[in-house]
């Protein structure tokens, strides 16, 4: 039975879903109430059609998480157009293509000014000294967060993905860290309101289309998901390509000789950070032969999905040489990331400096550390041990 909420899957979901992709490509979990396709022409397309497969519940199948006002804290993640077409374009007045370009040579400061010193040392566990850290530090100069308050940040975000064995829904915990990111965020957003600074923050304060505006709690939930989603994909990201390059040295040789950008989409195709992504079906709809009702809840499962041998040749083949141009780890159509472009510049820059400054790293293989969380896939703690040049 395929579960996300189960550790074995954590450790290692490849093996489940060849299976779910040959025999159960909409497979049924009943004890859990969900449908999952896994093959990647039924993801895409289901990407695509949000008429039929709605957002407007939130992404997450966790009890509260999951329902109508999922976009409270999931911001426009969980809406469908025209809500989410209004919400988008209000954002990205905020989050254009130009704010993040110019962010590249304030990325490679942060990236040095956390690299250099764990170079230095040697030994290190690359999550907690380098690829935590930037992700948060971006994310959070982007918004106009403090550097005395990043650790911080990172510490409630990093509660609020977390999952213990085989628990379903948000711990205590959690709630109690999403809460205090809400106030944070709350009592930001009334600072920048009486003072407007040269930050996001106080571009989406002052984003307008038409008239129409942000209201603070849209504001506040688009914040609360930047630093959650946002930050931690990029995280899971930088980590997952330095394990997949070690495990992989043959491809591992092509990331350090200078092939950032085939190493940072590869890793993204071969063991993608969000792993899955849920919907609400609208009305009945058949597929496989096999009927879903109005209401169902569907999974689809992106970390298959680019596994898929009927798009990817070899699949489970770690292979900077390939085309990736099909994966669709950043979704597709009008939910297409809106972060895609600003993740992909972090990664080439932080592995960049890395493979520029390095011959060789070993990983501790034996410390190394998995988080477990339904949605996300990647290390707590992955330490290794470096060449310099």
């Amino acid at each position: 039975m395929y579960s996300p909420y189960d550790y074995v899957v954590h450790e290692d979901p490849y093996p489940i879903y060849a299976r779910l992709r040959e025999e159960a490509p909409l497979y049924r979990n009943e004890e859990l109430d969900f449908w999952a396709l896994s093959r990647h022409g039924a993801v895409s397309a289901a990407f695509r059609d949000t008429a039929t497969y709605s957002n407007g519940y939130g992404v997450s199948l966790e009890p509260t998480a999951w329902g109508p006002k999922a976009h409270r804290t999931m911001s426009f993640l969980a809406m469908d157009p025209p809500r989410h077409s209004r919400m988008r374009a209000l954002v990205s007045r905020g989050f254009t293509p130009r704010r993040v370009a110019a962010l590249e040579p304030r990325i490679r400061e942060i990236t040095r000014l956390y690299l250099e010193p764990a170079l230095e040392s040697g030994r290190f566990d690359w999550v907690t000294a380098v690829a935590g850290r930037v992700p948060m530090d971006v994310i959070s100069e982007l918004m106009g967060v403090p550097e005395s308050d990043r650790q911080e940040l990172r510490r409630l975000a990093d509660v609020v993905v977390h999952r213990d064995d085989g628990l379903q829904d948000v711990p205590q915990e959690g709630m109690a860290a999403s809460l205090d990111l809400v106030v944070y965020y709350s009592d930001m957003l009334a600072r920048r309101r009486a003072h407007r600074t040269e930050d996001l923050t106080s571009a989406l304060l002052d984003a307008e289309i038409d008239g129409d505006r942000l209201t603070d709690e849209e504001i506040i939930a688009f914040l609360f998901l930047m630093v959650v989603a946002g930050n931690e994909t990029t995280t899971k990201l930088l980590a997952n390509a330095l394990y997949w390059a070690y495990l992989n040295p043959a491809e591992g040789a092509k990331a350090l000789g200078g092939a950032i950008g085939p190493w940072v989409e590869e890793t993204l195709r071969y063991d993608t950070s969000s792993q899955m992504l849920a919907r609400r079906v609208t009305g009945e709809v058949e597929m496989y032969g096999t009927r879903l009702p109005a209401g169902s809840r569907l999974l689809l499962l992106v970390g298959s999905a680019n596994r898929d041998g009927r798009v990817f040749p070899d699949p489970d083949r770690y292979d900077l040489d390939r085309d990736t141009s099909e994966l669709i780890s950043f979704g597709r159509g009008g939910h297409f990331c809106l972060g895609a472009s600003l993740a992909r510049l972090e990664a080439r820059v932080v592995l960049g400096e890395l493979a520029r400054q390095i011959t060789g790293y070993e990983i501790d293989l034996a410390s190394a550390e998995r988080v477990h969380s339904a949605n996300v896939r990647g290390f707590a703690h992955l330490p290794m041990s470096v060449t310099r040049r």
